[in-house]
């Protein structure tokens, strides 16, 4: 293995718009390769260190379904057991007819609809549930009130009848919480972060918000000028970074975000991503899943029209479909990937990308810290220029 490509790459991304990055690459639940570039703090020229942590946003989703499967191994669900049986409050929905008016959906969410964003729930935080809930808490906003509030809303579709990204890990982290009987952030604690050894994994992180990168936006409109950067790569573009809040994105002090609630280091989600890259086994020899149900998880769950909403959202995933929360490889030629059938992974907005192949048993994490992070043009290159240094 030569990752000599590897940097020149990371080194491009970080001489083009992108702030900083860092990355950790495991092969047999071994870290193989590490690397920092380019800066955790634009402003006042901070190198990117190893041990920073980051928002994940949405990467924290593949640590939701692993939650939530395990409590399926063992037996307290199935895939198509109805979501009212563990949250009540979802055994009437209602949906807009051709009128505008509220009708009683006739086809009951199931579990597998969470996983498979097939539910129906969508994003919308400005619906008046959300406040309803926050008068509930007093503002605390927890996991299982804000669920079970969001049942109030009218789903955007059918179950099952289209694939939309939405709500449906925040659902299913409080469906972990009522079967586990414990706090959503405490259930991956004891059974995800402290059998990896993930020391550095917080659902909140006021206490550690110093140690957090600087977060990012990349801004071409003129309209402040912070840092100016000339896009390199194609010489026709310059544009700046325009420094945000970095924040944990969350509704409230307790709500633990099943969709993008983590923040973490590298180092700790690496050793995620290869326990789901080697058969549910951590690099200490810890198991969080079987294999099998890893082979589940990145089964494809999607044909016909579902597979063609989900196609459609990101021209990233070309030659991919979606399986129980995460992507997965299908076809080949059609992602233009080097990698093997059923690699499979997540993102998230500021950058963090998540990749596992069970068959070669190799796993990456990679983050950078920009909000609007160009997916489109990181994600297929980056993989592309991972398999040519582990097969070099």
């Amino acid at each position: 293995m030569d990752f000599s490509l590897m940097k020149t790459f990371l080194d491009r991304l970080t001489a083009w718009r992108i702030p900083g990055n860092s990355i950790s690459v495991c092969v047999e639940n071994k870290e193989v390769f590490s690397y920092q570039s380019g800066y955790e703090n634009v402003e006042e020229k901070k190198k990117m260190p190893k041990d920073i942590l980051f928002n994940i946003y949405s990467c924290s989703k593949p640590v939701t379904v692993t939650a939530a499967l395990q409590l399926y191994e063992r037996g307290y669900f199935l895939l198509d057991d109805p979501l009212y049986d563990f949250i009540p409050a979802y055994k009437h929905m209602y949906i807009k007819d051709a009128n505008g008016n509220a009708e009683e959906v006739q086809k009951t969410i199931t579990l597998r609809h969470l996983f498979t964003m097939t539910s129906g729930i969508q994003y919308d935080k400005k619906a008046p549930s959300f406040e309803k809930a926050r008068k509930l808490t007093d503002g605390k906003m927890n996991t299982l009130t804000v669920a079970e509030c969001m049942a109030e809303n009218e789903l955007s579709f059918v179950p099952g009848e289209k694939w939309e990204y939405g709500y449906s890990h925040d659902v299913l982290a409080a469906v972990v919480e009522v079967v586990s009987g414990k706090r959503f952030r405490e259930y991956v604690k004891e059974n995800i972060f402290t059998p990896l050894e993930m020391n550095e994994s917080y659902y909140h992180n006021e206490a550690v918000i110093d140690r957090v990168a600087e977060l990012y936006r990349y801004d071409n409109t003129g309209e402040r000028d912070i840092v100016n950067l000339q896009a390199s790569s194609d010489n026709t573009k310059t544009g700046r970074l325009v420094k945000e809040e970095k924040g944990t994105p969350a509704f409230g002090i307790e709500y633990d975000s099943g969709s993008a609630g983590i923040t973490a280091s590298v180092s700790d989600l690496s050793k995620f991503a290869s326990a789901l890259a080697n058969g549910g086994v951590g690099r200490n020899g810890e198991r969080i899943l079987s294999a099998g149900t890893i082979e589940l998880l990145r089964t494809n769950q999607l044909e016909g029209k579902l597979f063609e909403d989900f196609r459609l959202r990101w021209p990233q995933h070309k030659g991919y479909s979606y399986g129980l929360g995460v992507k997965t490889m299908i076809d080949r030629a059609k992602s233009g990937s080097p990698g093997s059938l059923g690699e499979f992974g997540w993102g998230g907005a500021a950058g963090a990308t998540l990749l596992a192949d069970p068959d070669l048993k190799l796993s990456m994490f990679y983050t950078h810290h920009m909000l609007n992070p160009h997916e489109a043009y990181y994600q297929p290159r980056l993989r592309n220029v991972l398999y040519s240094c582990v097969k070099r």
